[in-house]
Order: structure tokens, then sequence, then C-alpha cells
């Protein structure tokens, strides 16, 4: 299977060669490397231009955001499997020969996810960080998260979802998951740490204004998956998923009494 990756990097430089050498560096073969630079003037297309010769395509043009950068890059894209990968996150080891091999061997699935760990600003290990088992519902409800990264699916499933939806602009991974959901594809988690997800305080500061975008996806979510509004009763059923999601993932629970939230601690 032919895997496409896209990077979108927008001033990012910091962390954009780190990113870029963990896709180069994977031990699968046939990789399709395509990254989106929509205007970086802080050395990041210098990085780019560097690997010019291993990126099999190169996006500098303008786009209307993140979703819309990675819709262009999947354009270009003729690989059966795509993931994407943020310029401050990496892939780790691996990652993407144990993606295949979950894939090539559960035929019926979509969507495959698997684990991995949260990094600092300088790559430390600060604690893991799981993907949910999938479902639909408890999605609807806040409580089936995926670790991005760690996610990859089949290109029949992207299109058949519509791609990503450029108008959303705070949750557009979380969106396509519950399209190719909604659209009948399957999603299943697996064991593995397949990333390196960055948080750093400059990273998960948006504000008010982020904040209600966020809550604005949620109720659109909600809405399209329910097929109504939430209800004062939607709280209470909230934490009982909430409940059972630590119930369904003992590995995900323990990491949490020990480390505590995973945003929020700056």
């Amino acid at each position: 299977m032919k895997v496409s990756i896209v990077t979108i990097s927008y001033n990012q430089a910091d962390f954009l060669e780190e990113a870029i050498l963990s896709v180069l560096n994977q031990d699968y073969q046939d990789i399709e490397y395509i990254v989106v630079d929509p205007g970086s003037s802080d050395g990041s297309r210098e990085i780019i231009e560097k690997y010019r010769d291993r990126i099999a395509k190169i996006i500098f043009e303008k786009d209307q955001g993140p979703a819309d950068g990675l819709n262009q890059g999947f354009a270009l894209a003729t690989g059966e499997v795509y993931g994407f990968l943020n310029s401050d996150d990496i892939l780790l080891e691996g990652a993407i020969s144990s993606a295949v091999d979950a894939l090539f061997s559960n035929p019926d699935i979509d969507v495959i996810s698997a684990h991995g760990f949260i990094i600092n600003r300088e790559g430390e290990i600060t604690r893991k960080v799981f993907s949910d088992p999938y479902s639909l519902y408890r999605d609807a409800y806040g409580q089936s998260i995926l670790v991005q990264p760690s996610s990859f699916f089949r290109a029949q499933a992207f299109r058949r979802a519509g791609g990503f939806n450029i108008e959303n602009r705070s949750n557009w991974d979380g969106e396509l998951f519950y399209k190719i959901a909604m659209s009948g594809g399957k999603l299943k988690q697996v064991y593995g740490l397949w990333s390196g997800y960055r948080l750093y305080p400059e990273s998960i500061t948006g504000g008010a204004s982020l904040d209600a975008k966020i809550n604005l996806y949620g109720e659109r979510k909600f809405k399209e998956i329910m097929g109504r509004n939430s209800q004062w009763y939607d709280k209470p059923v909230t934490l009982l998923l909430k409940i059972t999601k630590h119930l369904l993932n003992p590995k995900a629970m323990v990491e949490r009494m020990r480390k505590g939230k995973i945003y929020g601690q700056g």
C-alpha cells in the first residue's frame, strides 16, 4: 500500500525539521510525502527546500486555513492510505509500517488509531496519550477522541466523507473522523505508540475566541450525529459516558490518575 502523508506548516521553523525527518526516516518504503506551507516567513520554507529531493510534492500557495491546506495536499495524493502530521508533532519509528499492517489485517476498517506520547517544546516525553475506543454515539458527547497523529485512514473513506471542512477552524480532524463514521466507515483502536504530540504554552493558548469555536463545534457535531440539539438531560449522560470511557481504557485512566488532565497543565 502506498501511504500519503501531508504536513501543513506555518511559521513552525523551531519544530518543522524534526517533523519532516520523522516521516522521511520511517522504515516503510512506499511513502508519498506532501508538505504544504501557505507563506511562512520564519525560515520554514528554507527547511522544506533543504529536503525537496525527498519530498514528493510541495505546495507554496495561500490557503483558507489548516483544513483547506490539508485538502490541497490530499488533492495531490495518490496513496491508498492517508495520514497527516502537524509541523510541531512527530511520527515515532515504525509508525507507518505498523499502521499499514493494522489496516491490512483489518480490511473492513477505514480508520486505525493508536496511542502516543505528549512531548514538550524540547521534545521530552511528559506522558502517554491514548485514543479512545471509537463510538459515534460517544463522540457526539465528546467522549470518543482519537490521537490525531497516530491515526491513519483509507483514501476512499476520506473522499467519501468529503474531506476536511474548511470552515472548521478548531476541530477539523475530529470532524473528519465522525464524518467518516457517519458515511459508513469503521474506526478501530489498536495498541501502539506511534506519535509524539507536542504540547507547550503557545500551542494551547487560544483564548475566548477559540473556546467559543470549540463549543460551537461541539454543539454542531451533537446535532449532526444525534439529529437534535442537546438538552439538560444530556449532561448526566455525558458524565456517565466519561466514566465508562475510562473503564474501557484502563491504561488511559491510570495515566490520568498519575499525571492529571492533559490540557491545562501549561
